[in-house]
């Protein structure tokens, strides 16, 4: 044999052996590759999904959820207030921030991406913590501490008639109560005066409830509110801030209680809100509620909600806000003055602020 003959044998011996040697690692491959397209693990989707919700009986708002599903790798948990969680295990514990009812949903997923939901209805009750206040028990002028105020006339585009001052006359602390005087006088070429307090950068607060205990002024062309402004006001203006009217009421509508937001494409006269008749306004003290969250705003007479606003990420209303209390004459909303209209007061035995 040449010698040619005899490399050529081993060239061809080597190929031989080299492809007995793939072979069997190509086998494997074709092997795992049928293995994977037979199997269920990515192309599956889950089923048999529960969810159970175990809410604490302390008012902490603690919530302790546990979902399960069947070929699931991941579940996404829809709190029913905004708030969204993901857990591997289906088993977390939520804290609700504020009481209500919530719808949650929680979706389970597989491997492979594909998904099923299921939802449930849920009753929260969170014990709220007094954050701010002001009893009005000291007699004089409010509290420079909590209260500052707005001054001047015109009523800042509402075509108001009163002149707002600081005096006594018009504000001050005596018998236990915060009373807020309009008077017919002629002042700083106004014919009414009255006061505006604001806790303007003295306290403002993101969520929570405030409750103030309060009779309101009677005679005809009186517009006294409870409300408050985003913290923001003075680089976004009116109405990019927000507005909470939590009360308002106009004596030509005795007993007549607004409760109304306003915010962009809801502002002035198209702002959203709605009203309720109450008894005795103006003679009885009565106690005006805002309970504010990341999902709702809900304002109320006597505990009972007269109005809710579903909020959202997009609203102004996930700031901080301040409180105003003030009593307007005439103006937009309030209307033609009686013009035998002497003096009248908004008192306020207290306002508070839980969260």
């Amino acid at each position: 044999m040449s010698s040619f003959t005899i490399i050529n044998c081993k060239t061809n011996c080597m190929k031989y052996l080299s492809f007995l040697c793939i072979l069997p690692l190509f086998s494997v491959l074709i092997s795992c590759g049928k293995d994977k397209d037979n199997g269920n693990n990515d192309s599956t989707p889950p089923t048999n999904l529960t969810l159970n919700a175990v809410v604490s009986t302390d008012n902490s708002g603690n919530v302790a959820f546990t979902a399960s599903a069947t070929n699931a790798v991941s579940y996404e948990f829809d709190f029913g207030n905004g708030i969204f969680q993901t857990s591997a295990s289906g088993v977390l514990t939520y804290k609700y921030p504020s009481s209500g009812t919530y719808t949650v949903k929680v979706t389970a997923k597989s491997a492979g991406g594909q998904s099923i939901s299921k939802s449930i209805q849920i009753t929260v009750a969170v014990a709220l913590t007094l954050v701010w206040s002001d009893e009005f028990d000291t007699p004089g002028a409010p509290n420079p501490a909590k209260w500052g105020y707005d001054l001047g006339a015109g009523g800042w585009g509402n075509n108001e008639l009163q002149y707002y001052t600081n005096r006594l006359e018009n504000s001050s602390v005596a018998g236990g109560t915060l009373k807020i005087t309009a008077k017919a006088e002629s002042f700083s070429g106004s014919n009414y005066t009255s006061a505006r307090l604001l806790s303007k950068d003295k306290f403002s607060f993101k969520y929570g409830k405030v409750e103030a205990r309060a009779k309101l002024p009677a005679g005809v062309g009186t517009w006294p509110a409870i409300w408050m402004l985003g913290s923001n006001i003075g680089t976004v203006s009116w109405p990019a801030c927000g507005e909470i009217d939590i009360m308002e009421h106009r004596g030509s509508e005795l007993n007549k209680i607004f409760g109304t937001l306003h915010y962009p494409g809801r502002s002035g006269g198209n702002a959203d809100g709605t009203t309720t008749i109450i008894s005795n306004a103006s003679t009885e003290f009565h106690i005006y509620t805002m309970e504010w969250n990341a999902s709702t705003i809900k304002i109320a007479v006597d505990n009972t909600v007269f109005f809710t606003y579903a909020n959202t990420a997009a609203s102004p209303f996930n700031q901080n806000f301040f409180l105003i209390l003030n009593v307007a004459m005439g103006g937009n909303f309030g209307g033609a003055v009686d013009p035998a209209f002497s003096t009248a007061a908004l008192e306020i035995d207290y306002i508070r602020v839980y969260q």
